[in-house]
């Protein structure tokens, strides 16, 4: 079955418009020619250069990944700085790039569901409701469910989201209650922590969380934990491998084995 790029894009909006996108957001095909066959698909979280280089020893011609390997506007594409390069790459190689990153965020399925179900959560519902798509199905970033197992501290949960996102580390705020709902949040979500107050939530799980919000938390009497970037939104890279080779039969996909969290937790 041969598929171009285009189709591949199109497939994606199907699950994850990218009209909802956020404004400062830049998902869709970033980098490629529309009509050009996807011979191979590899999907990682990040396009980073040792991404590019495993996506060419694997023959594939596009890579789908959620971050976006062009985020703010370049001025020239050189090898003088990180995404200069990376695109010089991946023109030189022949590898397309296709991003689908808020838009998958706050799709149903998509990143956010995704976290909430690794963790076990059950009666699951969204965080914060941003609109309505196309296909009139409500989006919106971030979940809230009821945890599966009542009776943790706040310190035992934490260490139960890290097993189950294989994080390298957690920090944990306590707010001196035993776990029963809560939100999540995928990627850099700290400034939602009011709305999950608001939906009585007594934890938080998100990435890169600020001082002062580990602050209004401890104020708020709400565990916050910050699970790392990498791991809270890493679990929607196997889904949506999985997304494509159904709708893809014939067509090779394949998930970086090479891409993994930055840091290492000591």
């Amino acid at each position: 079955m041969a598929v171009t790029l285009l189709q591949v894009r199109q497939l994606l909006d199907q699950w994850a418009p990218f009209d909802t996108q956020m404004d400062f957001d830049n998902a869709g095909l970033l980098v490629g020619r529309e009509d050009k066959e996807a011979e191979g698909i590899l999907v990682a979280l990040d396009i980073t250069r040792e991404v590019i280089l495993e996506a060419a020893s694997l023959s594939c011609t596009l890579i789908v990944s959620h971050h976006p390997v062009i985020f703010h506007p370049l001025k020239s594409v050189t090898d003088r700085d990180v995404t200069g390069e990376k695109v010089l790459l991946l023109a030189e190689r022949g590898i397309g790039a296709i991003c689908a990153h808020t838009n998958l965020d706050a799709a149903q399925g998509g990143v956010n569901d995704c976290l909430a179900r690794v963790l076990g959560l059950e009666e699951i519902e969204q965080l914060h409701q941003d609109g309505v798509d196309c296909q009139g199905r409500p989006y919106g970033i971030g979940r809230v469910g009821r945890v599966h197992q009542m009776g943790l501290t706040a310190a035992e949960y934490a260490s139960y989201v890290k097993g189950q996102l294989g994080a390298a580390s957690v920090r944990v705020a306590d707010g001196g209650h035993l776990v029963q709902q809560v939100a999540v949040g995928g990627g850099a979500c700290g400034s939602m922590l009011r709305d999950a107050v608001e939906k009585g939530c007594d934890t938080f799980v998100t990435a890169d969380v600020k001082y002062d919000q580990y602050l209004e938390a401890r104020a708020l009497g709400v565990t916050l934990i910050d699970a790392g970037h990498f791991a809270t939104e890493n679990v929607v890279v196997g889904p949506l491998a999985e997304y494509l080779r159904a709708r893809l039969p014939g067509v090779r996909v394949e998930v970086s084995a090479c891409h993994r969290e930055v840091y290492a937790g000591v």
